[in-house]
């Protein structure tokens, strides 16, 4: 057998078959930093329409975790695809530097009670050595961004610009001080906002209490019966901490309550109710009379271990899932208790509120004074036992109770005096509350999902005031002076909030820890003491559309921004805060769509957290996958839901690059040699095959930058890698090669295949860079042979389509359709040993109609469809297939089983294709 090995174009490249991404990426991100690619990229992408994502951002603590890389990928995804497409698409990454976690941190190392200045400057210090460590993180993801001049919320100028916003916000009148149950952690000394409360379940006394008849008289007019024993009006609560504080009872107006008589005195208790709580007391009892709720408004009964009444109000929010109907009211610990109090002329000052910030009771209190609320616990339920009017306990009754995300601990509400943001308030010379304008300024806004404009609105329709005051050091002051015995703002306050900005401006928030009363206030400084309040952390990050999008960096931006895209926590996040914020200020939203994704889980459902400790570390994926593979399996998971992944799934995905990888190799590999301008074959003149592969190319294009367009990032992963292994892998270059390999290097049969390969090679390159950055850019300047250049500067190549492009892709999908049964038909022998290589096969098919013209019409180079050595098409009514093993010898070179071979062992085509003037093809 000769070799003609050395006669064959075989394909040469310097792009490895193995991407080795673990230990090649990181040069890949040093050559992007030492070129400065970002700051370039800017330069190319000058003058093209804006297109402006804000970085929502990641806290300055602790190493970044699977859920800020899924976060991160995903706006490098956005952003890219968006430079691609022809916008200019800067990306500006910012840090969330102020709160409580940092300052935790800092007490955890130094200890409590460090002066607030030295508490600031190790704050800041520590979320600086953060951010640097994060940074890092993101880019060895590849993310491309302005890392040299990213936005802190802890820079003086957007510190200063925050107290600016707040002053704003004040002058228009939607911030005011009062008193309000806000959500308290014992842990952070601190009110928490909605968004930093999750619930887990919790063991604590479910217990049935008596309130005493004090005035049988009114209940025997309300009930319209004879009052002859001593009774109780029942209530059902799992916090016996808050009967200390109880002021009241709540019942439903239209409710119906009944008086029954027990062997432990007459019961008030609801009708619908009465059945299963007589049940729990183990008592039978006897209905006596009956009346509506709105007949017991104003009666007193007796407080269940102090010396008091509490008189029954009415309310709404009353109901009969669970209980007795009947709610026990303590307005300093729960919001709709407060409102029932506030409503009934209850004044601030007598709002009883015996627990301290820390969790304890009020030394003060009878009974339980310096107790902690969980331990006073058991200690109420036995006073409340002594007393003769506890009917149940149950010691482990299971619920589901606020936690703080931060310290997993309990959290109560708890009234205090703070700052809050009106929802409800229409605003000096404004139309509409703030609910108003947030609420219509979701239904302008575009969401991906389409899931989240609902759950947004639900938020935003149904929260409470906005508490936006905080007790702790390391914040954004709110910078007001407070006088001394009414509690009023200073009258110079938009003054003076702009006099504090410009020294925050200057020297930080801490410049306000060391001004004094009487360098601002001059000879009024007695009076008014400095607040020591500062701003919710949500505050912060909601209010960057100002201090960053117009101030900061308004470079870089536009408002209102194209896109905010964070996790679907963020509805109750920093889109809520930012969209309030923004609706204040500019009576708009701040974006113009927003992104949710989910979580990631494991394969047994676990969110993966790193609170918890729990999941697969982004650090340890890339250092054995490389940074790649994530990027794929973000791209590849419908990000609307939890995204699952383990080891496992992984490895599929590396499976699945490397199919890419090859085709990317094989399309390098067969275009070395070609260089278009002196080779390319026109578009009337190529094979038609060759003509095919571009209108399908040209199909694949156009959808995906639609699915790019909608963020439907893993319908374009879908079509990336099922176009590289069926449609090019499995299909177009497995015919190609023959032609490719065989033909004379410079035949037009050969050009035609690699205009086609280059053409192809220029649209791929592109669609994926904004996935398979790393490997795009690796194949860029394989292809270009410019070290210096990137695939980033460019945008989506236009694919050359051929005019009959639609014939040709509704030919060529029936033509593949009926070569199925020939490749199968092929296995078959081959497991029967009947043949080896499908060229060792001839083929005989029989059709009719459309489909015998399809294919007849290729008439010789029907074989090299089917990748055999003959094949021939019969006209028949029956359709049919049939494969037999060649009888011929086989060509030393091409492999094909021909009649012609010499005794060279080269057959006809070869000898024409070495010698002579080489074949010519058509149609493939």
């Amino acid at each position: 057998m000769a070799d003609y090995k050395d006669t064959l174009n075989l394909p040469e490249t310097p792009f490895p078959m193995r991407g080795d991404l673990a230990k090649r990426e990181p040069q890949w991100v040093k050559q992007w930093q030492e070129k400065g690619t970002y700051r370039r990229l800017r330069q190319v992408a000058k003058g093209r329409p804006r297109f402006v994502l804000h970085d929502g951002p990641p806290y300055a603590s602790g190493d970044i975790h699977i859920g800020t890389a899924l976060n991160k990928i995903l706006k490098d995804l956005v952003v890219k695809s968006k430079t691609m497409a022809g916008f200019d698409a800067p990306y500006v990454p910012g840090w969330d530097c102020h709160g409580m976690p940092i300052e935790v941190q800092i007490e955890k190392k130094y200890g409590k009670n460090l002066p607030a200045a030295e508490t600031q400057r190790l704050c800041r210090a520590f979320a600086a050595g953060q951010i640097e460590s994060q940074k890092e993180g993101f880019r060895r993801l590849g993310v491309l961004g302005d890392w040299e001049n990213p936005y802190l919320t802890m820079a003086p100028g957007n510190e200063a610009d925050e107290i600016r916003v707040l002053g704003q916000l004040l002058q228009k009148g939607y911030v005011y001080r009062g008193l309000k149950p806000v959500n308290w952690c014992f842990d952070c000394g601190s009110a928490l906002a909605e968004a930093e409360v999750e619930y887990e379940d919790r063991k604590d006394p479910a217990i049935d209490v008596g309130f005493a008849f004090s005035e049988p008289g009114k209940l025997e007019k309300a009930f319209d019966t004879k009052i002859a024993k001593p009774g109780f009006a029942v209530i059902w609560t799992t916090t016996p901490w808050t009967l200390p504080a109880n002021q009241a009872l709540n019942v439903h107006p239209e409710v119906t309550y009944n008086l029954v008589d027990t062997p432990r005195g007459l019961l008030i208790l609801a009708a619908d109710l009465q059945e299963a709580c007589l049940k729990r007391y183990g008592l039978e009892g006897k209905t006596v009379a009956s009346c509506k709720g709105k007949a017991l408004e104003g009666i007193g009964f007796q407080h269940p271990f102090y010396e008091r009444q509490s008189p029954v109000y009415l309310g709404d929010y009353v109901t009969l899932d669970t209980g007795t109907g009947i709610v026990h009211s303590a307005p300093a610990y729960g919001v709709e208790d407060f409102d029932s109090c506030r409503r009934y002329g209850l004044k601030d000052d007598q709002i009883l509120t015996p627990v301290t910030g820390d969790g304890k009771f009020a030394s003060s209190l009878p009974l339980f004074g310096g107790l902690s609320i969980w331990d006073a616990n058991p200690k109420i339920v036995k006073a409340i036992e002594e007393k003769g009017a506890l009917l149940a306990v149950d010691w482990k009754h299971v619920h589901s109770y606020m936690h703080c995300w931060r310290h997993k601990t309990p959290v109560i509400l708890r009234a205090t005096t703070q700052w809050f943001v009106a929802m409800d308030r229409v605003p000096a010379g404004g139309r509409e509350t703030l609910r108003a304008t947030a609420l219509r300024g979701i239904e302008a806004t575009q969401f991906f999902p389409a899931w989240g404009k609902a759950r947004l609105h639900g938020m935003i329709a149904n929260r409470p005031d906005w508490t936006v005051s905080r007790q702790r050091q390391w914040g954004v002051p709110m910078p007001f002076f407070l006088h001394r015995e009414s509690g009023t703002l200073h009258p110079r306050t938009q003054q003076l909030l702009e006099e504090v900005a410009k020294r925050v401006e200057k020297g930080g928030i801490e410049a306000w820890q060391s001004v004094t009363a009487e360098e601002l206030l001059g000879k009024d400084a007695t009076d008014y003491e400095k607040s020591r309040d500062t701003l919710d952390v949500w505050f912060d990050s909601g209010s960057t559309h100002f201090t960053v999008m117009q101030r900061s960096h308004a470079g870089e931006h536009a408002f209102p921004a194209d896109l905010y895209l964070e996790g679907s926590d963020q509805h109750r996040g920093w889109f809520h805060s930012s969209l309030l914020t923004s609706c204040m200020l500019h009576g708009v939203p701040p974006y113009k769509a927003l992104l949710t994704h989910g979580f990631v889980i494991d394969m047994e459902g676990r969110k993966m957290s790193k609170s918890r400790g729990t999941g697969m570390s982004p650090q340890e994926i890339t250092g054995v996958y490389g940074a790649e593979i994530l990027r794929l399996w973000v791209a590849s998971g419908d990000y609307s839901s939890e995204l699952n992944l383990s080891n496992e799934i992984l490895k599929r995905v590396v499976e699945g690059y490397r199919r890419i990888r090859n085709t990317l190799r094989f399309l390098l590999a067969n275009t070395s040699d070609f260089d278009p301008a002196m080779h390319a074959v026109p578009m009337a003149e190529m094979v038609e095959i060759d003509r095919y592969a571009l209108a399908l190319t040209g199909q694949l294009q156009k959808a995906v930058e639609q699915d790019y367009a909608a963020y439907e990032f893993h319908l374009v992963a879908q079509k990336l890698q099922t176009f590289c292994s069926e449609d090019l892998g499995a299909f177009y270059l497995d015919i190609l090669k023959d032609r490719l390999y065989t033909s004379r290097a410079d035949s037009k049969a050969r050009r035609s295949a690699q205009s086609a390969l280059y053409h192809i090679t220029h649209s791929l390159v592109r669609l994926m860079a904004p996935i398979l950055s790393f490997t795009a850019e690796e194949l860029w300047q394989v292809f270009t042979g410019k070290s210096d250049d990137s695939v980033f500067f460019q945008t989506l190549y236009r694919v050359p389509v051929p005019a009959d492009a639609a014939d040709l892709l509704l030919k060529w999908k029936r033509l593949r359709e009926l070569r199925e049964p020939v490749r199968k038909q092929i296995e078959e022998l081959r497991t029967q040993d009947k043949v080896g290589a499908s060229l060792q096969a001839e083929v005989d098919l029989r059709a009719e109609g459309q489909d015998y013209e399809w294919l007849a019409s290729l008439g010789d180079e029907l074989k090299f469809l089917l990748i055999t050595s003959a094949g021939r098409v019969h006209r028949s009514s029956e359709a049919a297939v049939e494969v037999r093993p060649s009888e011929h010898r086989k060509c030393d070179r091409c492999w094909h089983y021909t009649p012609d071979v010499d005794e060279e062992g080269l057959c006809a085509r070869c000898r024409s294709n070495l010698r002579g003037p080489g074949e010519t093809r058509r149609y493939v």
